[in-house]
């Protein structure tokens, strides 16, 4: 343990004062110590070839211990006593196994290493306790005095109480934790970026006198790859990662020109005008792209962070995936507009578009209407299987002949329709045809049942309701079917 040693106080004789009060007075506690025993048993290691002390002392700790118990306190001021709330020196040397515990023993351990390099003067950081038990965060500086660096007789030390400084330092290193794991650990894909040369660019536009960033735009849409370009992504979470499937943040940085491509031109100019206007905060569905090439749609939250309002310097992207959403909205428009045993249109899409073709156009508007003949009997002799089967083929002929814009509809049980908008008799002639070389190519790969249809066909003239061209086209499709 460390040892207590009392000195005879000395005078200054110039001034008459002496220099122990200079020591009991200083407002930062302060101990004279006395390590020449430490002295004497560094020598004797180095003679038993000892080259580093800080790997002969991490061997064994208790080399540390042996170290420390030479160690001979001398005096400490009373800044000192009321720190460590001792009474005395007397009381205090009596109780340092109370003020100096294991946990201190790393940073003893590199006091002891720079004496034994030969420094004069060491620093610290390291915990002590009062004798109450409380802990004290101390920053601990020592110096070797003049005249004594050969024997280390006399060491003054100072133990400044940082205590306060540590808690808050530790306080704002848990905080910094807690927003780094709620960062990194958020289930949604977390971006932190520079946006600060964009703030630059557009505060010149405005300074040249420009008001509508819209119609600038659209006159220099090459602005909008300028701020794209300028973009400085800072940091992404592991969600991020995971989203775009990329193995590490390099990766992904450097395949931003996948992940952001084709319609996110759009979308970010639409970023860059909310911005314009003062929208900080904003939102809105996009599309990217994972480094494997899928489709991923988002629903994309910006924020400028608060205090960075003026620069723009750190703004957040929150991205949240929506495809599995996006999909079920698509699947569920698709059953609202298809006939699902033939994966044409319906009947309630057919209708639709034929009272979009009465207000647009384009004219002439052609309409081919089709039976399936046969549906009856064949449902009735071999049951529905076999006729949801024909249904099927007619649905996958019909298919193949008939491209956007055209419209091909199952609009009853056998019945079929066709809109062929601008296309006039000569052209809906040909398609039809194109229509009866698919079946019979069709019948050749099923034999046992002969697809069939009838079809007629009526072609819009000027200021003629379509409801009155389906009626025409129905009528020749039935004089169709009664001279089969």
């Amino acid at each position: 343990m460390l040892q207590q040693q009392t000195l005879p106080p000395a005078a200054d004789r110039s001034s008459g004062f002496d220099d122990s009060q200079m020591f009991d007075l200083a407002p930062i506690p302060m101990w004279l110590e006395d390590f020449s025993e430490v002295k004497a048993l560094f020598d004797g290691w180095r003679r038993a070839g000892v080259t580093s002390l800080r790997d002969h002392l991490w061997e064994d700790e208790r080399r540390v211990m042996a170290c420390a118990s030479r160690i001979r306190v001398l005096k400490v001021n009373q800044a000192t006593l009321d720190l460590f709330e001792a009474d005395s020196l007397d009381h205090l040397v009596a109780h340092l196994d109370r003020v100096f515990r294991s946990d201190m023993l790393r940073t003893h351990i590199e006091e002891l290493s720079q004496l034994w390099d030969g420094k004069t003067q060491f620093a610290s950081n390291t915990a002590n306790y009062t004798l109450s038990g409380r802990r004290l965060d101390v920053q601990l500086r020592g110096h070797v005095l003049p005249g004594h660096e050969e024997r280390l007789d006399r060491v003054l030390l100072s133990t400044e109480d940082v205590t306060d400084r540590e808690n808050a330092r530790r306080a704002a290193g848990k905080a910094e934790e807690y927003a780094r794991g709620l960062f990194e650990h958020s289930p949604v894909s977390l971006w932190v970026e520079d946006f600060s040369t964009i703030k630059q660019l557009i505060d010149d536009l405005r300074h040249r006198g420009i008001e509508d960033l819209r119609v600038f735009t659209d006159v220099h849409p090459d602005f909008v790859q300028r701020c794209i370009s300028e973009v400085r992504v800072i940091d992404v979470n592991q969600h991020t990662l995971d989203l775009f499937q990329a193995a590490d943040k390099k990766a992904l940085f450097a395949g931003m020109d996948r992940v952001f491509r084709e319609d996110m031109h759009r979308h970010f100019r639409e970023q860059l005008i909310d911005l314009w206007n003062g929208k900080l905060m904003h939102q809105r569905e996009v599309v990217n792209y994972s480094l494997a090439g899928d489709e991923i749609n988002l629903l994309l939250q910006f924020s400028v962070l608060p205090g960075r309002e003026h620069d723009w310097s750190l703004v957040q992207l929150a991205l949240t995936d929506i495809t599995a959403r996006k999909k079920a909205e698509a699947y569920l428009e698709y059953l609202g507009n298809h006939d699902v045993l033939t994966r044409l249109y319906n009947r309630s899409f057919y209708v639709d578009e034929l009272n979009r073709l009465e207000r647009r156009g384009p004219f002439p508007v052609t309409v081919v209407m089709i039976d399936l003949n046969d549906l009856k009997q064949v449902n009735d002799q071999l049951g529905h299987a076999a006729g949801d089967a024909l249904l099927r083929r007619a649905g996958e002929v019909l298919a193949k002949a008939i491209d956007k814009p055209n419209v091909a509809a199952r609009i009853g049980g056998d019945e079929f329709a066709v809109l062929l908008p601008g296309v006039d008799a000569d052209g809906a002639g040909a398609i039809m045809a194109e229509i009866a070389e698919l079946i019979a190519m069709n019948n050749q790969f099923y034999s046992a049942q002969a697809l069939s249809v009838s079809m007629g066909m009526a072609t819009s003239e000027p200021g003629e309701r379509l409801e009155a061209v389906v009626r025409r086209a129905d009528l020749h499709m039935y004089e169709n079917k009664r001279g089969q």
